[in-house]
């Protein structure tokens, strides 16, 4: 695969950061039909970007022949996207916190915190076939 394929609420990409734009136009594009005010798909989008670009780096070690999955739905006013790697998984009790001072000026390390931070609900499930994060937020 060289290049995303969509279909419906579903884009997949090879594991390169080449495709994080057509992941962004594709997630923003689905949020602005649900009627998403511009706020909310910006924190969506941040979010999203972080995942995918852990999902390439450290999930999929960047091997093209891997594939990062992004899927959308919307329940009510909650909407879901869902962000799975093909790597090895991770254990998310491992990750560093970025506030603690040895941490504070480290330049990675904060992806999974920012994410965190703007989402409402941010489920992790790491397994040795890949990782699957779920972030979920109410939309207006």
């Amino acid at each position: 695969m060289n290049k995303p394929v969509i279909t419906g609420n579903t884009i997949i990409v090879p594991s390169s950061l080449e495709y994080l734009t057509d992941v962004d136009v594709f997630v923003e594009g689905i949020l602005r039909g649900y009627g998403t005010d511009e706020s909310t798909i910006a924190d969506i989008a941040i979010s999203v970007s972080e995942l995918v670009n852990n999902a390439v780096a450290h999930g999929s070690q960047a091997d093209e022949e891997k594939l990062v999955k992004v899927g959308i739905s919307r329940e009510d006013d909650t909407v879901s996207i869902t962000v799975s790697d093909e790597g090895t998984g991770f254990c998310p009790d491992e990750i560093a916190d970025p506030l603690a001072d040895e941490n504070l000026l480290k330049e990675v390390g904060r992806g999974i915190f920012i994410v965190r931070s703007l989402m409402d609900q941010v489920d992790i499930d790491a397994t040795d076939d890949g990782t699957t994060i779920t972030i979920s937020k109410a939309i207006k």
